[in-house]
């Protein structure tokens, strides 16, 4: 490392009185990306390390899930280019098709009172890009206040040419293979946005409805008749057929009965028997609306069912030849009820009823299954070739418990609905012609003249399943594919495993089976594959393990806690709680906490430039004291562990030992043992190894916490070593820690004992009512327990001084150490205010008192009990624990001071 270039003192004047991030921050980041310490070098010879961002949405904000998953990313990639890599983290965003084009309606609307039909196609599409380059750029500048060291030089679009280019190629490629196909199938669809959408795009809620049974066939009940309950008597309309069990023996007389449909003269209702039918369900008989219900439809399916639609795009009754037709979906829904009603088919009276109902996420409207025509891309070969990948191990998941998750999705997937009815998106690639002609266009190609394209865009994570080697230049060659291509690892969370994972993997490995001249080739003659790495993180809730939603108002923005606390604390709270695959509860007092560590740090990093510390080269080993052969081997134990757990992505395991090295071992004890070492006046060769070994450690931690920390470390490392940035310092290694030597395991000893000495001493003393300041006599045989060499540092930092003759003890204490029982003798008499020291007491033990009282009541609590979450009660029954035996300590003080 780099020699003293200025004044240790003069360093640490140059740092401000106290770490205010939002004085730093911002100036820190761009200068970074000034310096291009983040744009990558296809060209250099350094081993390449590569991940891709998943591209929020452009009318996106950061929320604390982006503000883990970034974190994450950016500790990865921030310390593989301290340890040599050749590192490209690629940014971008997605054009978010529905997402945008509803909040660019609503403006519109709201602005001019106008729709997009009011401007017709081209003309909406440019205000929607007029709209992107205005508002479309928030979270870009939320990720630089986070400190996300991507490569902006790099930053894409989902809808930027070259994304374009890649759409195209890969959907002619699909379509040449027979692997995209147009067809009439039921699809989530949205009446208010008119268009098909994604699984993910539905959100379940609970609403109040009605069960209404419905008495098909004669009303003579010695006529053969069937009774259904539905909760969507509209859907009646597009009846074809009840199905009952084959082995009910109450309806086995039934089957293959016809009946008259009571409100459609061109429909009939045919009995059927399916095994998907509940004998113990209401009445055991069901009504099949194939065009209209996800489980209707596979029935249809299977006996070969006429699917009759009943509704048009808008959510109306079309169709039907009825005086329904025109009619919304509610207001059918009580139309259809009285007219039957008026038959007297209404057997039963109307129930409430409470059930789940998909809505539109984005226009907040119940969902309508519908039977629809749209494009499909067939998955079957697409998602061997993906689950092949994984179980060939060329791709692995971390944590690998999440393995039967992916299989299960790709193991068990439904052809993918690729076509939205929208404007703002990749619009497919398919034009019509005169005759009937279809002909799939590729980005270098010409539709014939005369030809009409499909109206329909694509769905946005089509483009988005390209985004591994889109992003790079595919279909091209280019040098950012050679260099960096397959991608190292994918961070995201494990809940669009299959909405996004598991899509990359199949375009990713099939783009690699036809292409392999431009992706390289695979492992062993497979295609290649998209990443080598997937790591799954868990969700971020909020302290009690509930989701955050608006609803619950519990939710968290993470720009407040960068403005309040400072983005390294937001980075290490979310880190320091990030286990593979396990959701993460978190609160304010999670950053408090992380704001105090940062400021621990600076503390103690100011304290030690003021006191000489610096980085050079380490003395000899038999030329340090014990402590500083602890300190050194304990730094390289530390370095050790980090690298295994970040290299197993265990990055709350890292942040965890990071944090309590740190704070307990570095700052809560060698900061004071060094203190004792390095003399007020004048210098010593010990003095000086100690600034030395101070110095040294102070630069690994801050090297080592840098990728979760990187604005205070930055401050800190700068002053600490007169070097330009930490951000391309190398990797810490056991080298810089302890000279590589082995460990000083009787160095270990006695330091480990010396630390369980003082904090005997301090809690007795404590416990006394004796006063931090205050010396207090005591004997003890240090020789005994191997540590006369520490006698004089025990005895600065417990305040415990050497008797005078005649000395009597009042009081003794004994501590197993690892050599003998040490028996250490103190005289403690005329220290204690007995009447302040009572009161001090028992407000001490009131409070205890009071803390019992609370979590005995909530742990008494049942309906507490059944709600809370697991670490929830966890944590009371510690807080119980901790009371009790405050309590118990208290109440022995007061009884000795009797």
């Amino acid at each position: 490392m780099g020699r003293v270039t200025e004044n240790n003192l003069n360093r640490a004047d140059a740092l401000p009185k106290s770490w205010e991030p939002g004085d730093h921050e911002r100036d820190l980041y761009e200068g970074w990306v000034s310096a291009g310490y983040f744009t990558a070098d296809a060209h250099s010879d350094k081993p390449a390390y590569s991940i891709v961002l998943p591209p929020p949405n452009v009318t996106g904000q950061l929320h604390m899930g982006h503000a883990l998953d970034h974190t994450l990313m950016d500790s990865l990639v921030r310390r593989k280019r301290m340890q040599g890599y050749e590192v490209l983290w690629l940014p971008g965003m997605d054009h978010a098709g529905i997402a945008t084009q509803t909040k660019v309606e609503a403006k519109l609307k709201a602005e001019e009172g106008k729709d997009r039909y009011d401007y017709g196609r081209e003309e909406f599409i440019d205000r929607v890009w007029e709209w992107k380059e205005q508002y479309g750029g928030t979270i870009t500048s939320q990720m630089r206040a986070i400190g996300d060291s991507v490569d902006w030089s790099r930053e894409r679009f989902t809808l930027d040419e070259g994304l374009s280019r890649a759409v195209q190629t890969i959907f002619k490629q699909l379509y040449d293979r027979g692997l995209v196909y147009r067809d009439y199938r039921l699809v989530n669809w949205s009446p208010v946005l008119e268009t098909a959408v994604s699984d993910i795009e539905v959100v379940y809620k609970d609403v109040e409805g009605e069960f209404v049974s419905i008495r098909y066939g004669s009303l003579d009940d010695d006529q053969p008749h069937l009774i259904v309950a539905t909760t969507r008597v509209e859907t009646m309309l597009g009846d074809v057929a009840i199905a009952v069990h084959p082995d009910d023996e109450r309806y086995s007389h039934l089957i293959g009965e016809v009946f008259d449909h009571p409100l459609r003269d061109d429909l009939k209702i045919e009995v059927i028997a399916d095994d998907y039918v509940d004998m113990e369900l209401g009445t055991g008989a069901v009504k099949i609306t194939p065009a209209h219900d996800p489980n209707d439809y596979e029935m249809g399916l299977r006996h070969d069912l006429d699917m009759p639609i009943v509704m048009d795009e808008k959510g109306r009754i079309a169709d039907t030849g009825t005086r329904f037709d025109g009619m919304t979906r509610e207001d059918a829904r009580v139309a259809v009820r009285e007219a039957l009603a008026e038959q007297g088919r209404i057997v039963k009276e109307i129930r409430p009823y409470v059930h789940s109902v998909g809505h539109s996420e984005r226009s907040g409207e119940p969902i309508e299954p519908r039977l629809s025509l749209q494009w499909f891309v067939k998955v079957d070969e697409l998602a061997k070739l993906s689950g092949d990948a994984v179980r060939e191990g060329d791709t692995a998941i971390h944590p690998d418990s999440l393995e039967k998750r992916y299989f299960d999705w790709v193991d068990n997937m439904h052809d993918w609905t690729i076509s939205r009815q929208l404007w703002w998106g990749h619009r497919i690639p398919i034009w019509y012609g005169p005759d009937g002609d279809v002909v799939c266009v590729g980005p270098d190609e010409e539709p014939p003249a005369g030809y009409e394209q499909d109206p329909d865009v694509l769905d946005t994570w089509f483009s988005s399943a390209l985004w591994p080697f889109s992003t790079m230049g595919w279909p091209d060659k280019t040098p950012d594919l050679e260099k960096f291509y397959p991608t190292t690892v994918l961070v995201t969370a494990y809940d669009i495993l299959f909405f996004w994972v598991a899509r990359m993997m199949m375009f990713g490995t099939f783009a690699g089976q036809e292409t392999p001249e431009i992706l390289g080739a695979g492992k062993e003659g497979r295609p290649q594959i998209p990443f080598h790495h997937l790591y799954l993180h868990g969700l971020v809730r909020d302290e009690k393990g509930r989701k955050m939603s608006k609803s619950l108002g519990n939710g968290i923005d993470p720009m407040d806690w960068v403005e309040q606390y400072g983005a390294d604390a937001l980075r290490f709270a979310l880190a320091r709680g990030a286990n593979p695959g396990v959701d993460l509860p978190i609160g304010d007092d999670h950053a408090t906490a992380a704001r105090n560590f940062a400021t621990k740090l600076f503390n103690a990093t100011k304290f030690a430039l003021m006191n000489g510390a610096r980085v050079d080269d380490l003395p000899a080993r038999d030329a340090l004291t014990d402590a500083d052969r602890w300190i050194l081997d304990r730094a390289e134990e530390l370095r050790a562990k980090v690298d295994a757990y970040l290299d197993d992505y265990q990055f709350a395991k890292a942040n965890e030992a990071l944090y309590h090295f740190a704070w307990d071992e570095l700052c809560d004890w060698y900061l004071e043992i060094a203190k004792t070492q390095i003399p007020r006046d004048g210098e010593s060769e010990q003095g000086e190894n100690t600034k030395i070994v101070l110095g040294r450690v102070l630069d690994v931690v801050l090297r080592l916490l840098h990728p979760t920390m990187p604005f205070i470390t930055e401050v800190l490392w700068k002053a600490l070593t007169g070097e330009d940035t930490v951000t391309l310092a190398p990797w810490p290694t056991a080298e810089d820690t302890n000279g590589g030597a082995a460990t000083d395991e009787d160095a270990r000893r006695r330091i480990e004992d010396s630390i369980k000495l003082i904090t005997e001493l301090r809690r007795f003393r404590s416990d006394q009512g004796v006063k931090p300041s205050q010396k207090v006599p005591a004997r003890l045989d240090f020789a005994a327990a191997d540590l006369a060499g520490q006698e004089a540092m025990v005895r600065q930092i417990a305040k415990v001084e050497v008797p005078e003759d005649g000395f009597e003890s009042s009081a003794s204490i004994e501590m197993r150490l690892s050599k003998v029982n040490l028996d250490v003798a103190l005289d403690t008499s005329g220290t204690v205010d007995v009447a302040a020291e009572r009161k001090r007491l028992e407000k001490e033990l009131a409070a205890a008192q009071k803390e019992l009282d609370t979590t005995g009541g909530q742990l008494s609590n049942e309906q507490f009990l059944a709600n809370a979450p697991e670490q929830v009660v966890e944590k009371i029954k510690v807080r119980q624990q901790v009371a009790q035996e405050e309590f118990e300590r208290v109440t022995a003080r007061l009884e000795a001071l009797k």
